[in-house]
């Protein structure tokens, strides 16, 4: 079954398979990506959490402060792992948006290195169809006289082709010399 998105479970996991968190870590690190792959709110982070720490994926110490609230640190179960482990594993699906991607970049320290080639060939022949896709569609007289459709098929036809050249370079670096990369499963 094909991994439609990344969904706030598993970015929660991979996260925490970077390191222990509070939910307050989690949230700073959401804020600073949220240009990028969207926000998860605080009322969505902690009842995700709770999830979690309830299917037994990931546990949760309590560390006593004096003169402040006690801090909840979540780390990450052999279960948790694993769950993250399926999911990396999983193919993704034929049209993943531009935010689910990146999110699974973000976790690419779970990928092998032969995993996470095979996520940047599959986003490649994906990006490559869709550029296709509106090259096609470019060639409709509708797209020829409409100034907001060209103007827009133009600014797809231009993040394609960069999309394209960034993928083909990292893959090129990728066979040349593997990029460091910490904690990467099975690399």
């Amino acid at each position: 079954m094909a991994s439609n998105s990344v969904s706030s479970r598993h970015f929660i996991l991979g996260l925490l398979a970077q390191q222990p968190m509070t939910g307050y870590d989690i949230k700073r690190v959401l804020k600073r990506l949220s240009w990028l792959v969207g926000s998860l709110s605080f009322g969505s982070l902690y009842p995700a959490l709770h999830a979690l720490k309830e299917d037994g994926l990931v546990t949760v110490d309590v560390d006593a402060q004096e003169d402040r609230p006690s801090r909840k640190i979540y780390s990450l179960t052999q279960s948790g792992r694993q769950v993250l482990e399926e999911w990396v594993n999983q193919p993704t699906r034929s049209n993943p948006s531009m935010k689910a991607f990146v999110m699974r970049l973000m976790l690419a320290d779970n990928f092998s290195q032969a995993g996470l080639i095979t996520q940047l060939h599959q986003r490649r022949a994906q990006v490559a169809t869709q550029r296709a896709a509106l090259e096609q569609r470019g060639a409709a007289p509708d797209y020829k006289v409409n100034l907001g459709r060209r103007l827009a098929l133009d600014y797809g036809l231009a993040l394609a082709d960069t999309e394209l050249d960034w993928l083909d370079s990292v893959l090129d670096r990728l066979f040349e010399e593997p990029l460091p990369m910490e904690g990467v499963q099975g690399g």
